[in-house]
């Protein structure tokens, strides 16, 4: 903070509060500098703010147009206070259509019709108990109306709010319990004072009508954003980030290349997919509320959904923990990272056990029998990728993961013929270095045997999806990811 003290020749001096608690002396030059270098930063922060805003609207035109488009509703919502016809028809109550258009206009068409529904049904209860309350109320006289009124407030308050605690009403009706509370409380505690109560509670609720109309109407006929479109390419984004994260923690595992800023951000995709279970949720929910649209039928299988996410999750946390093994042996153990080097010194940069003991084809043919591994499991995913986002049944599906089955048993096969021939070393040398060195190799092939068998989950959720959806059969407009990171490494079979 800034305090200026009058000196005896009639300069002024400056002093600023700093962050230490101490007090800074300023001249005259000083706090013009620091006033321009104030101004500078604000205008700063103000150009980034913009640049971030222009880069939002440029990523997603849509939610410029759902900007343009909560305006457009707001301006006709408020031509019954400008037009006095129909303002004298809705009386004082005009605010409320506003303030509903304010409320209930969501991003999607599911989220608008959901909160439009519940809107108009808490109102239409709500009121419904208040005018009978308040008739109840009348009734008994005028020393006990009040008392009437306070304990039915208290009462169904009450047992309103503890119903959105319960899990299937919070999920679907909880905004309407919420406007039940607030409309049933304005209804019972405005009755005691106001005679023409029903007139009043019509009037509201015709507002409330208009409002949620006109947002429903606006929201649909006005580049339609669809909550299960959403959801349907969120689950196809999940798909690709989790496939690239696949192939890029076993490129980085293969060539110990860290990449540029692109690659880093694909081979973390899988965190994405493991953040999006609730979205996932709630897109499901609201794409329930939605009526037919382009390829998805009022019964669309819309739970379906959440096993694929589900599936692809469990995928995810088996990446998150090769992705962390790969971390920690770069830090912990540097000098046995990249854990296969290229292939022209693969046989001199690691080895299971001693060199005299094992043949030089050894580690060569476990990285191709994990590359293998790796080449059919991207095969599965890019082949429900293409059925997903065509809404087609692929026809290869079942052919890739009979392959990815024998590529599993042969690298089982080969892991147990090296844990005998570790075990036989061990007890001839009597150290345990060499089991030391192979546990990051065993980890990782452990973890890709785990990876491709959830992927089987992950297949098994889109083929009953494509069964309960019924999608177009016999359909595969594109060939299936394969053999891509074996390819990116030039790594061939050796002769054994």
């Amino acid at each position: 903070m800034a305090e200026t003290n009058e000196l005896r020749n009639g300069a002024v001096e400056w002093r600023v509060d700093v962050l230490d608690g101490t007090t800074k002396t300023l001249a005259p030059k000083q706090v013009l500098i620091e006033i321009c270098e104030g101004v500078s930063r604000s205008f700063s922060k103000f150009c980034n703010f913009l640049k971030k805003a222009r880069e939002i609207g440029e990523d997603d035109p849509r939610k410029l147009i759902h900007c343009l488009k909560v305006g457009v509703a707001l301006t006709v919502v408020s031509l019954f206070y400008y037009m006095r016809p129909l303002y004298e028809g809705v009386g004082r109550n005009a605010m409320w259509a506003v303030m509903t258009v304010v409320v209930v206009f969501e991003y999607t068409v599911g989220s608008t019709i959901s909160r439009s529904v519940n809107r108009v049904c808490g109102t239409v209860l709500a009121g419904l108990l208040g005018v009978g309350v308040n008739f109840v109320a009348d009734q008994s006289g005028e020393q006990l109306k009040p008392f009437v009124i306070g304990v039915s407030v208290f009462v169904l308050a009450s047992a309103a709010t503890f119903s959105r605690f319960i899990p299937k009403i919070k999920a679907r009706f909880d905004y309407c319990a919420l406007i039940f509370i607030l409309t049933f409380s304005l209804v019972s505690v405005s009755g005691y004072r106001v005679d023409e109560l029903l007139t009043l509670a019509c009037q509201r609720l015709s507002t409330v009508a208009i409002g949620t109309s006109l947002c429903i109407v606006v929201s649909m006929m006005v580049c339609p954003i669809w909550a299960g479109e959403e959801l349907h390419r969120l689950i196809i984004r999940n798909t690709e980030k989790l496939s690239d994260s696949l192939e890029g923690i076993t490129s980085e595992f293969f060539s110990g290349s860290k990449g540029n800023g692109e690659s880093l951000k694909n081979l973390n995709g899988y965190k994405c997919v493991l953040n999006s279970k609730a979205a996932e949720e709630t897109m499901a929910n609201l794409a329930r509320w939605e009526p037919a649209h382009d390829r998805f039928p009022f019964t669309f299988p819309w739970g379906q959904y959440l096993k694929i996410g589900a599936s692809l999750r469990g995928c995810a946390y088996c990446l998150e923990a090769l992705h962390s093994c790969l971390i920690r042996e770069n830090q912990v153990n540097p000098q046995h990272f990249p854990l296969f080097p290229s292939t022209h010194n693969m046989e001199s940069k690691f080895k299971f056990v001693n060199a005299e003991q094992v043949p030089q084809h050894v580690n060569r043919q476990f990285s191709v029998l994990c590359l293998e591994l790796i080449s059919k499991t991207l095969a599965v995913l890019g082949d429900v990728t293409v059925a997903v986002k065509s809404m087609s049944k692929t026809s290869v599906l079942d052919a890739l993961l009979a392959e990815t089955d024998g590529a599993v048993k042969d690298l089982e096969e080969y892991l147990s013929d090296v844990s005998n021939l570790m075990v036989h070393s061990s007890e001839e040398s009597q150290t345990i270095t060499d089991v030391m060195d192979v546990i990051p190799a065993m980890t990782f092939a452990s973890l890709l045997i785990e990876i491709s068998t959830r992927t089987k989950a992950i297949a098994g959720a889109v083929q009953e999806l494509s069964e309960s959806a019924d999608f177009r059969p016999g359909i595969n407009p594109e060939a299936p990811k394969q053999s891509t990171t074996q390819e990116s490494l030039n790594l061939s079979v050796a002769p054994s």
